[in-house]
């Protein structure tokens, strides 16, 4: 608070533009954190919030159900692959992720295992900020790095991309596979820990040792999921089913705070037993929020109606023909397209302050981070629109702004 600039104040939006007071308006190249896939203010997910909220806008779980959370729950269970159909919602991506690691370990312990409590997760990874999700982290890289000393102590590695990286992955887990609960992994796109891709043959054989040495695998999709890798979920593409996924971001199109943590029929039967300290025993209080379930049915109804995984295939396009040219810039080590995803890494760290406000004054919101600078925009911005935003990039990284 004592260094950061006085932050822009937004009084409006629409699309994939940002209002602010003084009158100007910026293309938001970072869709609110990944969040509003289908644009801002989207007038069919406003309509039916808007409805549920003359309804209830809100119910407790405890005891009771509602009918978006009955229609949201169906709808998931129906288009995740394989059996992920037991949904537990939640209302961050952090929360989703904790509540992962406890049903992966309550149902080691359920099973009689208790002491396999250690997860397995990978450098450049990001799981979220509270305590049990920083812990699998990357430990050095990112933000967390202070709390080392107060944190569970995980196995975080690298991802394996050689043969040899991952014989020496198979080692290691034959030495850990009796204190190992679980391996969790970004699929496709380590997002917020760097942007780093790795590809389908990659994440397959990753599962498949990890499977080997009996560790459930946890796919963090609360950035892939809903679209952004060019497949409704990144690990489509791999035909990797987990045993427990987390979701949020663009699961209410960027309109409200959701979560799920879903699991498939193994983890849910874990749990069944007359014996009530065998269930899941958490409870977040705003659970289920009827007002987010509407808007998430609604951000659903538009996957179906409209034709996103087609807008994604577009912008892939675009981001790998406009930010090629990146590639010839001094700051630029690397440039790098996956679905709605564009990433150009520079040599060295920037200076954020600075770079954030050149922007600003190109007219667009994108905000770097670490080495990275990154587009992932709404799935419907126009041609023009994101055409601003790359040349915004390629100019700014080559310093002809001024």
């Amino acid at each position: 608070m004592q260094t950061a600039p006085a932050p822009l104040t937004a009084v409006r939006t629409d699309g994939v533009h940002i209002h602010l007071a003084d009158g100007r308006r910026l293309v938001d190249g970072t869709a609110s954190w990944w969040t509003a896939c289908h644009g801002y203010n989207h007038p069919h997910i406003r309509a039916r919030v808007a409805e549920q909220l003359e309804r209830m806008p809100h119910i407790m779980l405890g005891g009771l159900v509602h009918p978006p959370v009955v229609e949201l729950s169906a709808r998931l269970a129906k288009r995740l692959p394989g059996d992920l159909e037991h949904v537990f919602f939640s209302e961050s991506g952090s929360v989703a992720v904790e509540v992962a690691m406890k049903m992966a370990l309550q149902w080691w312990m359920n099973q009689g295992r208790p002491a396999k409590r250690r997860f397995l997760s990978f450098l450049h990874g990001y799981h979220g900020d509270t305590f049990a999700a920083m812990s699998i982290c990357d430990p050095h890289e990112g933000m967390h790095k202070r709390f080392a000393g107060s944190l569970a102590e995980q196995l975080v590695v690298g991802l394996p991309r050689t043969r040899s990286e991952l014989e020496t992955f198979r080692q290691l887990l034959a030495r850990h596979a009796d204190d190992l609960a679980a391996l969790v992994i970004e699929p496709l796109l380590q997002a917020a820990g760097g942007m780093k891709f790795h590809d389908p043959d990659q994440l397959r054989a990753v599962v498949d040792l990890a499977r080997r040495h009996g560790l459930l695998i946890i796919f963090d999709e609360i950035a892939t999921g809903f679209g952004r890798t060019g497949t409704l979920f990144a690990c489509e593409q791999a035909d990797v089913i987990p045993d427990i996924m987390t979701l949020s971001k663009a699961l209410t199109g960027g309109t409200m705070p959701l979560a799920a943590t879903v699991s498939g029929q193994r983890v849910y039967a874990g749990f069944l037993s007359d014996d009530a300290t065998r269930a899941l025993l958490h409870g977040p209080t705003f659970s289920g929020n009827p007002l987010a379930c509407a808007a998430a049915n609604a951000s659903l109804d538009l996957f179906d109606t409209e034709p996103r995984l087609e807008q994604v295939a577009r912008i892939e396009i675009q981001l790998s023909e406009g930010l090629a040219a990146c590639r010839r810039l001094p700051s630029v080590r690397e440039v790098r397209v996956k679905g709605a995803v564009g990433v150009v890494q520079l040599h060295a760290e920037p200076e954020h302050v600075m770079l954030r406000q050149k922007f600003v004054d190109q007219g667009v919101w994108v905000r770097p981070f670490a080495d990275v600078v990154y587009l992932m925009p709404a799935f419907v911005i126009a041609e023009p629109d994101l055409e601003l935003l790359i040349r915004a990039v390629h100019d700014v990284l080559g310093g002809t702004t001024d």
